[in-house]
């Protein structure tokens, strides 16, 4: 096989710049790549100079409005914190290692000379030594090391959340939402209650389910795999983003190509060999669509809860900020808002190649 049809064959598979970089004309298409990019690229520059220029005309009770330059040094003053606590934290758990085998080489020489002991007053003597310091052993083992979360700590809790929350509506959504496209008599029953829950707001949620978690969640903490607030916080954001996954999917499955349906009717398909293999792959771009919408809904979602409830993550971090009224309290916020802000566009781009990874048409878009 030539350079040539190599190049020819891979293209359809590439983006699609990079398509029109190899098939077509490269100079043209490197210029209005270059287009694209000096654009928004310029646009941000003028917003960060606009901003600099008004920022110390508006002055607030926390002193006046932090410029980019403040906003990067509490962004760097948060990651220098981080990085100090994982510093603590290494030192800890090796002076603890350390300890811990002290502690069981005492054991070992403490049952050592019990063993040899002559007489059974120093035998007992020894057997009581050794067995102090294997408990003390256990005692380290079990210690953690405490510390308040850095700000890392906090956005990885708030996409573990997320995850969860839009893991849980994806499972819901998206069969109840096949069920709708593909029964005329479910989409009759199930509509009113989309009607009526879609609009609900994630405030009002979220007292009710804390309030559900705390009765029905009753595990010990040192034995629950999942703190309730982790889970009262997951669920709130399933029951508000579920919806856009449930009517894309709905939307889409209606959407089919008749002829598909008849074809699998002559041909006697069982109904779950016809989702698999005309539902899910015909209506995937719809599917994909709502998936998008829920993720974001869910990750604004998130933010509110978490500061509503106090729950661990970037909107507590947010809260706390607001109520620490510092002078780096507008600074620390605005960075929790960039960071929020560009979470949401990076889980939105892992979306888009999710969908372009097993969508056809995704791909060729």
């Amino acid at each position: 096989m030539t350079a040539k049809t190599a190049t020819t064959t891979a293209a359809p598979r590439m983006a699609p710049w990079v398509r029109r970089l190899v098939t077509d004309d490269p100079i043209g298409s490197l210029k209005k790549l270059a287009f694209r990019l000096a654009v928004p690229l310029g646009a941000f520059i003028v917003f960060l100079l606009v901003w600099t220029a008004a920022a110390h005309q508006v002055v607030t009770k926390y002193g006046t409005l932090p410029t980019p330059a403040a906003v990067w040094h509490e962004w760097s003053l948060l990651l220098e914190d981080h990085r100090a606590t994982r510093v603590k934290e290494r030192e800890f758990y090796a002076e603890q290692a350390q300890q811990i085998t002290q502690l069981k080489r005492y054991v070992q020489i403490a049952e050592a000379k019990a063993s040899t002991a002559t007489t059974e007053a120093v035998k007992l003597e020894f057997a009581a030594k050794a067995a102090n310091f294997a408990k003390q052993a256990q005692l380290a083992e079990r210690r953690r090391f405490s510390s308040s979360p850095t700000y890392l700590d906090q956005i990885f809790t708030s996409l573990k959340t997320v995850f969860a929350g839009f893991l849980i509506a994806s499972l819901t959504a998206i069969p109840l939402g096949i069920l709708s496209g593909m029964s005329r008599t479910f989409q009759l029953a199930i509509s009113p209650m989309i009607q009526i829950f879609k609009p609900v707001s994630p405030l009002a949620w979220l007292p009710i389910v804390m309030i559900v978690v705390g009765a029905l969640y009753r595990t010990d903490p040192s034995e629950a795999w999942f703190e309730k607030s982790f889970i009262s916080s997951a669920v709130t954001v399933a029951l508000c983003s579920l919806w856009p996954t449930l009517v894309n999917t709905a939307i889409g499955v209606n959407a089919i190509d008749k002829d598909h349906v008849n074809v699998a009717r002559v041909l006697n398909l069982d109904w779950s060999t016809r989702v698999r293999k005309i539902v899910l792959p015909s209506s995937l771009p719809y599917i994909f669509a709502g998936l998008r919408i829920s993720l974001s809904v869910g990750w604004m979602v998130l933010i509110a809860a978490e500061m509503l409830a106090q729950n661990p993550g970037l909107g507590k971090f947010v809260w706390d900020m607001f109520q620490n009224g510092s002078s780096a309290t507008l600074a620390r916020i605005m960075v929790a808002v960039f960071t929020i802000g560009i979470i949401g566009f990076l889980l939105d781009r892992v979306m888009l190649l999710l969908q372009s990874a097993v969508s056809y048409q995704g791909a060729s878009s």
